[in-house]
């Protein structure tokens, strides 16, 4: 490494943090209202949302985290993360989007609980998936993972000491900004996103460029032969079609059931915006998702999985390859790209999972006795507990992972969208009222991801040393859809309050 790096990135990520500030304060809004810091004023373009939801939707799990599997175990992993998952979010996008939007902006929803619960008239649907929006700080974790990783090793310093800094610095703009700070800093996040896959997809053009024994394809043979195969059964997670195709299709529509995602039809302020903001982020999107085959990349450069003479771990994979491949300009303008690719779902995460919390859990719980309490205030004490829960959780997966932080924030992630999907696919889709549907539905879908995923259910989880969430999740969210079903067609309970 340059001896200037370190200096250098230090001094550009200052500058970076500094216009991210002036930006929160810029957008600060003067009521300080929960309804103001959970959906913002409503008064940006939908090129704007647009860029807040593609960086919402491709964080560092996509830049940093995913690259990693697919170093790992090839192109089976590219197919799963690159191909299939994609196209199946880009569907309920454009599927879920609008459907959700019709009835969120009429009841002034504030989040995915508050959403459900007016939805159905239940206000156990609102406490229980207030809880339930707990499971997400695996994915902070995950993004503080991703970020502190790169931010370390480019400039050789204490991870510990990183992640304490970036947790107090981003939870603390996010603080003073909200919603309307989020999509600023989001189009900011965005832009230098579209920049930096540029470059990191161009990183590998020789490989493309080559024939024989030396195509990007023969290569990866040589090194393994299970890394150019469709399903790689070496591999705990991409073994077979099921795993490979059906569970990130599946997992890939019920994704976009997570509050900083269909929240954000809520800040177009014109339907006639809708489209044309969803061919944005949809355009956005295929450039960002088409960075993990970076991991090939990746994979090329460290055959061995060596740098430095130590041995990579996972998640340190993508962060050694930038380091390693680019010049030290072009590389700090890439790692900030990927602090970038981090933030942009980190802000939203914070946004939401305290808003989610102080709104739909303990002021319900409260009742009567916080009647006297400012939801903004109570917000502010939930969000300083999220920002130690992650420091502490990010740590323990720093120190000891197993395998990668993606499996603990896949495992949670993947159990909150499971318990999702019934409640908001039939909210949307159907006139029905009756709550057992929601309710019974998310509490299989609970109860069947975790079953299957710590009772080791299934010939894919019997005896492995690393279980794959995916497939519990895929599982849940079929049984779960099945009862749901089940429940409607015995007793649908129609009513015209709630036909589109």
């Amino acid at each position: 490494m340059n001896e200037y790096y370190p200096i250098l990135t230090l001094t550009s990520l200052v500058v970076f943090v500094g216009i991210l500030c002036y930006l929160v304060i810029k957008s600060r809004a003067k009521d300080e209202s929960i309804e103001t810091y959970a959906l913002g004023s409503k008064s940006f373009s939908s090129f704007s949302v647009a860029l807040s939801l593609a960086a919402s939707l491709t964080s560092a799990a996509t830049f940093i985290i995913n690259p990693g599997f697919i170093a790992l175990y090839g192109v089976s992993a590219y197919l799963a993360f690159g191909v299939v998952m994609p196209l199946a979010i880009f569907v309920a996008l454009v599927v879920l989007m609008k459907r959700f939007r019709q009835y969120g902006i009429n009841v002034k929803s504030l989040t995915i609980a508050d959403w459900v619960g007016k939805r159905y008239g239940s206000s156990f649907l609102k406490v229980f998936f207030g809880l339930l929006s707990a499971l997400l700080i695996t994915f902070i974790v995950l993004i503080c993972v991703g970020i502190t990783k790169v931010i370390a090793k480019a400039l050789s310093a204490d991870e510990l000491t990183i992640l304490i800094i970036l947790v107090v610095v981003v939870f603390t703009y996010m603080l003073a900004g909200g919603a309307n700070s989020m999509v600023y800093t989001n189009s900011l996040q965005a832009v230098m996103m579209i920049v930096v896959a540029v470059l990191l997809l161009g990183s590998g053009a020789e490989y493309f460029m080559a024939a024989g024994q030396e195509s990007i394809m023969a290569r990866l043979s040589a090194i393994d032969p299970h890394l150019v195969k469709t399903f790689n059964k070496s591999s705990p997670l991409f073994r077979d079609f099921f795993e490979v195709v059906v569970c990130n299709a599946i997992v890939g529509i019920a994704i976009v059931c997570q509050p900083h995602i269909l929240t954000k039809s809520l800040l177009i302020k014109r339907d006639a915006q809708v489209n044309r903001f969803l061919m944005y982020s949809i355009l956005l999107l295929v450039v960002f998702f088409s960075v993990v085959i970076t991991g090939l990349y990746a994979r090329l450069s460290f055959p061995d999985l060596m740098h430095g003479g130590e041995v990579l771990n996972m998640d340190g994979i993508i962060p050694a390859y930038v380091v390693d491949r680019f010049p030290i300009y072009v590389g700090i303008l890439v790692i900030l790209g990927l602090i970038a690719a981090g933030l942009s779902t980190l802000e939203g995460l914070i946004q939401a999972i305290p808003t989610t919390l102080t709104n739909d859990l303990i002021m319900p719980v409260l009742g009567r006795y916080g009647k006297n309490l400012k939801p903004i205030h109570i917000n502010l004490g939930v969000t300083l507990f999220v920002a130690l829960a992650a420091i502490g959780l990010s740590y323990e997966q720093l120190v000891n992972p197993s395998l990668s932080v993606g499996i603990f924030a896949q495992n949670g992630v993947y159990a909150f969208f499971s318990a999702a999907f019934v409640p908001v696919f039939f909210g949307i889709f159907t006139t029905t009222t009756n709550r057992f549907i929601p309710i019974v539905g998310s509490i299989v879908a609970i109860a069947t991801h975790f079953g299957i995923y710590y009772l080791e259910l299934t010939p894919y989880m019997e005896g492995a040393t690393v279980r794959n969430p995916a497939v519990a999740s895929a599982i849940a969210l079929m049984a779960s859809t099945a009862v749901g079903t089940a429940i409607y067609v015995v007793k649908p309970m129609k009513t015209k309050a709630y036909a589109s």
